[in-house]
């Protein structure tokens, strides 16, 4: 029997990693095939300290934030890491990358998909590849679109947290506990060399959102420890049987 799987769509190739790598490295362990998709390698706007080197290309920053995506992959488990190479600030998401992002999505059939919060000011790559994966999450559920290949269920997107989010309208209503696998992220988020001043404040991100998981889960009446969580808006309604 096939493994279950999952899809995380990046925008840059740092993003999978502060905000998803403990839903990656998780996952993986509970058996799921993860594929991540970095639709650029943030060369041109994500990447100030390795411009800041004297004589610095635009080929050679590409291929040290390729490297670090690779690095932090194979930390979190990553069963394959694809890269589009669309550049950034802005992207170009054009047909092409459209076409080819809807045939990663059928061929992966994920259990659930993440990627950006809907609105980003200070960053429009961000919200432009959500619009982005929610128009190819569309197109792969298409039976019109190439006919005879396996069509697209129904997937949630989960938006994973933005930077600053009082500005950017996400509002996380899932919480998980990712203490198991904090080692993973934490020597995915150290493979990030060229964003260090990151690191910590990405590890007290999921230590406040250990905190909320606590609460949520019960509070002081009963609530499961958490050291380290992430947290998640969803964007479709959920089929139950039973709350």
């Amino acid at each position: 029997m096939a493994n279950k799987t999952a899809l995380v769509i990046s925008a840059h190739a740092a993003d999978f990693v502060w905000r998803a790598g403990g839903a990656i490295a998780l996952h993986a362990k509970l058996g799921y095939d993860v594929t991540v998709v970095c639709l650029s390698y943030g060369e041109r706007g994500e990447s100030a300290k390795l411009w800041k080197q004297p004589g610095m290309t635009l080929d050679v920053v590409k291929e040290a934030r390729h490297k670090e995506a690779e690095n932090a992959a194979k930390a979190l488990g990553v069963h394959d890491l694809v890269s589009f190479d669309l550049g950034d600030y802005p992207l170009d998401l054009g047909a092409e990358a459209r076409d080819r992002m809807v045939d990663v999505i059928r061929k992966v059939q994920p259990s659930f998909m993440m990627s950006h919060s809907m609105w980003d000011p200070y960053n429009t790559d961000h919200m432009n590849t959500t619009k982005f994966v929610l128009e190819t999450r569309m197109i792969a559920q298409a039976w019109g679109h190439n006919p005879g290949e396996k069509v697209l269920g129904a997937p949630q997107l989960y938006l994973f947290e933005p930077h600053q989010t009082e500005q950017m309208g996400w509002k996380p209503d899932t919480f998980l506990d990712i203490t198991e696998v904090w080692d993973k992220k934490r020597a995915a988020i150290e493979c990030m060399e060229g964003q260090e001043h990151l690191w910590d404040f990405y590890t007290r991100v999921a230590q406040n959102r250990a905190n909320h998981f606590k609460r949520n889960s019960g509070g002081q009446s009963g609530g499961r420890d958490c050291k380290y969580a992430e947290g998640f808006q969803s964007i479709f309604p959920r089929t139950v049987d039973e709350l």
